[in-house]
């Protein structure tokens, strides 16, 4: 009985040690690994700085060839240069390793210093973004978006937004590491500087295409709504504004953009001649969409906005853009051309038919080419008066005929006076063309309204 008790304690005793043995083994595997990991980071980093530098000291134009023989050969003043770039370039990798070391491995303060740090270096090139981005430093900067410390998540945007320039591969990280459901839920506890930087990311974000993420999600329209609702600055909405607009591009994106109310915002804004231009051209895109014509046919505020638009001659982008959408909605609906005829649609497209750019002119003019044919089809096939028309609304009152008639003798004249004095002005730099005017206003009885 002893020795039977004596071997089971030996064999436990052995087994015990074994698994001791096999731990400690694997935790040495474990530190190997670690260390292989580490020593690979740095050689990565390493290799691609030595072959930055190999490629600025031995550069392919004859130029850099003779100078670098002139080095070598005749002056010392040159190496010198050479071995301060040597030396600076050596600087920038200790930095580099540096600034991603402590961004991974660092307290928070050490890390906004890093970010602050990677901005600077990500400015340098594209090869430089991308490795960074191999580095996992992007993953680290989204994390540090969450924070609520001002200064902590504005250097991280900003780094970001440095990371993304130019670079696909980087927009494509961010997103899957989730930067959307980084952004602010309340735009009032965000100061405007933090507003301005996420909208800068958002466009850069935005310009991509044929991406599995879709940048279309209700808490991105509602950020960018919110922004351009409240008292921010016009650089700020001018930027979520062409965010919209990247997103009014895709066809996909139409019905989330309605769906928040998107089209109401952009008209509201395209009365304001400093953001007029973005607002319009995204809902020329959703226009194009049978969503963003309904929403845009039930806005109170069309026609009349857009009417209003094409009477800005110093903004020819504006009413070219605005015909464009008037032409979307007036085609195949009776309705609609209705209400532009009583909204008092018809003189402004002839002041924009004589006098507004070519692209201008032509969409106006075909627009008074659908008003006059609609006009024909009411009044029949025979001349005369059509008593059964007039009473539906037809404008044939002789004083309504009578005011039409003034309205486009004053635009003839208008042209012509404007036409002259551009003659006068060619013809004769120095001379005043103040009597040609006076002439041709004195045959005018009173000058246009608008």
């Amino acid at each position: 009985m002893g020795s039977k008790k004596k071997d089971t304690s030996e064999a436990g005793k052995s087994c015990c040690l074994k698994i001791c043995l096999s731990g400690l083994r694997k935790f040495k595997r474990q530190q190997r690994c670690f260390l292989c990991m580490k020593l690979k980071f740095f050689t990565r980093i390493r290799r691609f700085l030595q072959s930055k530098a190999a490629r600025k000291q031995y550069g392919s134009s004859a130029s850099d060839h003779s100078n670098k023989l002139r080095i070598v050969n005749n002056t010392d003043e040159e190496e010198d240069l050479v071995v301060e770039k040597t030396e600076s370039e050596l600087d920038g990798s200790m930095a580099l390793q540096k600034s991603v070391k402590r961004l991974h491995f660092g307290s928070w303060e050490e890390k906004e210093m890093a970010a602050k740090a990677i901005e600077k270096l990500a400015q340098e090139d594209v090869k430089v973004r991308k490795l960074m981005a191999e580095l996992g430093v992007i993953h680290m900067l989204v994390s540090m978006v969450d924070t609520e410390v001002v200064g902590r998540r504005l250097a991280a945007i900003k780094a970001l937004i440095e990371l993304a320039d130019g670079t696909f591969t980087n927009k494509e990280l961010m997103l899957e590491a989730g930067i959307l459901s980084k952004l602010p839920k309340d735009i009032d506890a965000v100061d405007d500087q933090t507003r301005h930087e996420f909208a800068e990311l958002l466009l850069s974000l935005s310009s991509i295409s044929n991406t599995p993420f879709s940048l279309a999600k209700t808490e991105v329209l509602q950020f960018l709504i919110a922004i351009l609702e409240s008292a921010t600055s016009i650089e700020t909405k001018e930027t979520c504004l062409g965010v919209a607009c990247n997103l009014s591009a895709v066809l996909e994106n139409a019905r989330p953009l309605v769906s928040n109310g998107t089209v109401h915002t952009l008209l509201k804004l395209s009365s304001f001649k400093e953001l007029s231009e973005k607002a319009l051209a995204a809902l020329g895109h959703l226009v194009l969409t049978l969503m963003g014509k309904k929403a845009m046919e039930d806005s109170s505020m069309v026609p009349e906005s857009l009417i209003e638009i094409l009477t800005w001659e110093n903004k020819p982008k504006c009413q070219e853009l605005s015909a464009y959408i008037l032409m979307i909605l007036a085609h195949q609906s009776s309705t609609q051309r209705d209400k532009m005829s009583k909204a008092g649609i018809v003189p402004v497209l002839l002041e924009v038919s004589l006098l507004g750019s070519p692209l201008a002119q032509k969409r106006a003019m075909k627009l008074l080419q659908w008003f006059k044919d609609e006009r024909q089809a009411k009044m029949g096939p025979h001349s005369g008066p059509q008593t059964a028309r007039i009473a539906i609304g037809s404008p044939l009152h002789p004083r309504e005929a009578q005011e039409g008639k003034k309205m486009m003798k004053n635009l003839v004249k208008q042209s012509l006076h404007k036409n002259m004095e551009m003659i006068t002005r060619r013809a004769n730099a120095a001379g005043d063309s103040s009597n040609l005017k006076s002439l041709v206003l004195s045959t005018s009885s009173k000058s246009l309204p608008y």
